[in-house]
């Protein structure tokens, strides 16, 4: 059953048709960068969250030390491992993370990555050198804000999306406001950085924020026990998903909150608000699809 998501404005667009002659390389290459030490979990969830967004191939590139741990947790997902600094995360001089890049349809880094000089040149590298659409995300955005990554207008130079997912404490340090007031505002807020940064901003939390800083989202699923540890997690592999299935941008990101939402309304249904864990929507994302049915389905923004 298709379902209406309401909200003030246009329709959200159709989700990527699959062609029924398609074949893995059709529905989009796309990796995830992060992990650590401790924080395997994150990438974990943001690859299986893609796979099950529709992504034909999905590789989850981390370090060595923790590779068979993600290899382990789902056998449908890639591993890359790369050399292990002192500190136990990626390398970014390793050459098959850069074959990696360039053959991938969308790239998202961040969930699980760590904070060190060598994640921070990490981030740099990929904002400097990735062609394809790029979703900042957790780590990744705390690095960028702290090695003031996107200076006013670099990113909308580079030639290609950069979709960036912050909850508010992470777009605090982005912008130098404080979570009260980033509160005060958050449709304001959210606009306006956007706008100087020439990114797309997806700022999470009650009534998520989707903008590109002309068009606005303001979305309407979810619900209090998707505030739980590695929910931002599952949204990242839903944008990056859908961003290598030729979905535009701002698109990408406003269908990923509106599902990741449905799932988390299903998952409540069924596990309660309280009792729900970020790997339960990992299971109830095949029932979002299925409520947001291209054939009948339209959610909005203005």
């Amino acid at each position: 059953m298709s379902v209406r998501i309401s909200a003030a404005g246009g329709d959200l667009p159709a989700l990527p048709q699959r062609s029924p002659q398609g074949h893995k390389g059709t529905f989009g290459k796309v990796a995830i960068v992060g992990g650590s030490v401790g924080m395997s979990g994150a990438v974990c969830l943001s690859a299986v969250a893609a796979l099950r967004t529709g992504s034909g191939l999905v590789t989850a590139v981390v370090p060595a030390s923790i590779q068979s741990i993600v290899a382990a947790y789902e056998p449908c997902v890639m591993t890359l491992g790369l050399a292990d600094s002192e500190a136990g995360n990626s390398s970014m001089r390793d050459r098959q993370l850069r074959q990696i890049v360039a053959g991938s349809d969308a790239l998202a880094v961040g969930p699980g990555l760590g904070q060190g000089e060598v994640q921070l040149g990490l981030v740099r590298y990929l904002l400097e050198s990735c062609e394809c659409p790029l979703v900042l995300d957790a780590d990744a955005l705390n690095l960028a804000a702290a090695g003031r990554l996107l200076a006013s207008g670099s990113v909308s130079r580079a030639g290609r999306p950069v979709i960036l997912t912050p909850h508010p404490g992470e777009f605090a340090r982005l912008t130098g406001l404080t979570v009260g007031e980033i509160d005060l505002d958050r449709e304001g807020v959210a606009v306006q950085f956007a706008r100087s940064t020439g990114t797309i901003v997806v700022l999470k939390g009650p009534g998520t924020v989707v903008t590109d800083g002309e068009r606005t989202w303001v979305n309407s699923t979810g619900n209090s026990g998707m505030a739980t540890a590695g929910s931002g997690d599952v949204l990242t592999g839903v944008v990056v998903s859908l961003l290598g299935q030729n979905s535009g941008a701002f698109e990408a990101a406003a269908i990923a909150v509106c599902a990741h939402g449905l799932a988390g309304d299903a998952a409540a249904e069924r596990w309660t608000r309280r009792g729900l864990i970020a790997s339960d929507l990992l299971n109830f994302l095949p029932e979002a699809w299925r409520r947001l049915d291209p054939g009948g389905t339209s959610c909005q923004s203005f």
